[in-house]
């Protein structure tokens, strides 16, 4: 178990205006694929949008807001300069918008919001480094943070060379670039902070102690290895490193997956709360993803398969790991800035009292059942399907936007 102290934690008012823009982002990116269909390629420039609405504004979002809080808590040092969170928001917030209306609307209003997005990003990996200067502690989380940080600078480069190219300023090759913009950013690091994060958390809410971390380890070694791989071959146009990337990041999720296992085989409280079937949903998500990519790598498989996959992993896997994190993570910030100071003076409530549990519940499995029926839809490409999952999902977004502002309301 990793040491983890209170002290260094940035006030609430830095970071719920995240969580709150990161829900809204993803309640608006609900609603938008409603105007989907259940076939579609990569390639389209519509899907790039929503794919953009979904992991800038909602992902990284709530990433960035819970990296706020938890570096400092993890290193146990203060912010180089915690004020710059304070601009990182509004750019990417600003910035997203403009890249989804550019990919929607006005193809010119990409590099303009690339541009915003870009700054957004390098602001945060720079004051992520300083911080990371500033501690003592070297465990897996803390080259986590390190490693992540710098796939994300690499991703955010070739993602603005991409949007030069769109935008005729300058000439590549815009579907190997592609590869390597989505890999660095999705595997490099959004799956390697996840795996960072995950392994501080899921250990402190579900109380396991006393775990081997090895298989983490080998897991972050191999996942990082393999976003190299995938985006040198992709940028070089190098089909068999490409191969071997997907591969040895698929190996590095599978130790990943064992890690999980060994620190649910220690936990200590069984409860099957919001944050639990959160985890469960979300862990057996990114089980069924990597089934459907191996599935797809055999020989003449349609590419519906990868499409399944992704859905999976981006909704299920990544949308349910944060969802169920924030009614772990907002009750806690909550009591700690308005009921800790009021600890032995009268009486304050319990973290599991905070959040309101029917709307948690109601989102929980409206989303679930709306997940499996919109990965099945594009596995079949049945559109009425899709449409049903999507609006499954959209009801659970609703509750998690309600439970978002009453949690963060709760003591005011």
């Amino acid at each position: 178990m990793f040491g983890i102290s209170k002290d260094f934690a940035p006030p609430l008012k830095l970071i719920a205006p995240f969580f709150r823009i990161g829900v809204t982002f993803y309640l608006i990116s609900i609603i938008a694929l409603m105007f989907f269909n259940s076939s579609f390629t990569y390639q389209q420039i519509q899907i790039a949008g929503w794919l953009h609405l979904f992991l800038l504004g909602f992902v990284m979002v709530i990433i960035f807001g819970a990296m706020a809080q938890l570096i400092p808590v993890v290193l146990e040092v203060g912010h180089a300069v915690v004020d710059l969170y304070y601009v990182i928001l509004p750019l990417l917030t600003i910035g997203t918008i403009l890249m989804v209306s550019g990919f929607w609307i006005e193809p010119s209003l990409i590099s303009y919001g690339g541009l915003l997005v870009l700054t957004s990003m390098v602001i945060f990996a720079i004051e992520a480094f300083a911080t990371l200067r500033k501690t003592e502690i070297d465990t897996i989380t803390v080259k986590t943070v390190a490693f992540s940080n710098t796939f994300l600078l690499f991703g955010i480069v070739t993602g603005f060379v991409i949007a030069l190219g769109l935008g005729g300023a300058v000439s590549v090759d815009i579907s190997n670039m592609l590869k390597a913009h989505f890999y660095l950013v999705m595997g490099g690091f959004v799956l390697l902070t996840i795996m960072g994060i995950s392994l501080t958390l899921i250990p402190m809410f579900s109380l396991a102690h006393g775990f081997s971390d090895r298989a983490i380890k080998i897991g972050f070694n191999l996942v990082a290895i393999g976003v190299i791989a995938v985006a040198i071959g992709s940028i070089f146009d190098l089909m068999t490193m490409q191969w071997l990337g997907y591969l040895i990041t698929i190996i590095g999720v599978g130790f990943y997956l064992y890690q999980i296992y060994i620190i649910y085989l220690l936990t200590v409280r069984k409860e099957l709360d919001i944050w639990a079937k959160s985890m469960i949903f979300g862990f057996g998500s990114l089980i069924l993803s990597v089934v459907l990519g191996l599935v797809y790598f055999l020989p003449d498989m349609s590419e519906n398969w990868l499409h399944s996959a992704i859905w999976f992993f981006i909704v299920g896997f990544i949308g349910f790991l944060i969802n169920g994190h924030l009614y772990k993570i907002v009750p806690f910030l909550v009591w700690f800035e308005r009921f800790s100071p009021l600890v032995g003076k009268q009486k304050v409530p319990m973290l599991h009292e905070m959040y309101p549990k029917e709307q948690a519940t109601a989102m929980f499995w409206y989303s679930a059942i709306g997940v499996l029926l919109g990965g099945i839809a594009l596995l079949i490409e049945h559109d009425f399907l899709f449409k049903a999952g999507v609006s499954f999902i959209l009801v659970g977004a609703i509750f998690l936007y309600i439970s978002m502002i009453r949690m963060l309301n709760y003591g005011k």
